[in-house]
């Protein structure tokens, strides 16, 4: 998400998107396809074959096999921004919708069988990025009196509760899958680095120390061993930005901590790995990268 334009559309940029993997196993980075518009954040569905990814602010499904692109019933949900997630029961998709009376995002759980939206946090701006995988829990970035914090509410809605209060944004929210945990980054250190903190928000501890970098968007494989992440090069932005259209890049670290590897040099940023995109056997990731058009 971005916190520096609360209220807005779905954004669009002049840009081609191509759908990759990486290979963890091999080092293969291979490409899916190549689409003449702006798609981001895909996710990996436990079926190992296809893709969930959002564009023009709807959610689409990629079957991996036969390239062909369904749109997901989202229902009034049409402003969807990259912050989707799939229920661990693969039957419902939460999302971050634009809402019409005031532009700002919102999150929302839709049924795959249904399309029927059920609005989660009516307070705005609130930006999702986790869900338990015992499935009763929605981790989310929100803005509230002035500060972007962790928060976390029951999946059909409640009282939310406040799960980080350090000064400065704290985003990127996403539960471990063994459930324990939640990892997230924040601008706390000075750089955006991550950090890992128990479910009920004790122990924050940081887990990446990249002096040269802003790290964001920590995605934990299946497994539970490795992390990947996304990391713009310091001074490149503010901490507290991730912007589009920059050279970045995606490194890999253990779990439990450790030095990180580069795994992918990448013209991208906003939108090219905002969610989990794992794959179900820990091997692979999908991301996005991107291209200027006439340039």
């Amino acid at each position: 998400m971005n916190v520096l334009t609360e209220k807005r559309t779905v954004e669009e940029r002049n840009v081609i998107s191509v759908l990759e993997t990486y290979d963890i196993t091999t080092g293969q980075r291979s490409v899916l396809c190549e689409l003449d518009e702006l798609i981001e954040a895909p996710n990996w569905l436990k079926d190992g074959k296809t893709l969930v990814f959002n564009g023009h602010g709807l959610i689409y499904t990629y079957d991996m096999e036969t390239g062909v692109r369904k749109q997901v019933n989202t229902g009034f949900c049409n402003q969807c921004n990259n912050d989707h997630v799939i229920s661990p029961a693969q039957d419902a998709v939460a999302v971050s919708h634009h809402t019409a009376e005031d532009g700002q995002s919102r999150v929302y759980v839709i049924p795959f069988a249904t399309g029927v939206p059920e609005l989660i946090t009516p307070i705005a701006p609130s930006y999702l990025h986790g869900w338990s995988p015992d499935g009763t829990t929605l981790a989310y970035c929100a803005e509230r009196n002035g500060e972007y914090d962790i928060y976390s509410i029951p999946v059909h809605g409640g009282e939310e509760t406040r799960l980080t209060d350090a000064p400065g944004l704290d985003d990127g929210c996403e539960y471990s899958p063994c459930g324990k945990y939640i990892w997230f980054n924040s601008v706390r250190s000075g750089l955006m680095q991550l950090w890992r903190m128990e479910k009920d928000g004790s122990n924050q501890t940081r887990m990446t120390f990249e002096e040269d970098s802003n790290c964001w968007f920590g995605h934990v494989s299946p497994d539970g061993n490795k992390v990947v992440y996304i990391a713009y090069k310091k001074g490149d932005v503010n901490p507290g930005d991730h912007p589009a259209n920059k050279n970045v890049e995606i490194r890999m670290m253990p779990a439990e901590g450790g030095p990180s590897e580069t795994l992918v040099k990448l013209f991208g940023g906003q939108g090219t790995i905002n969610v989990n995109s794992w794959s179900p056997d820990s091997t692979k990731f999908a991301f996005v990268s991107y291209k200027l058009k006439n340039s």
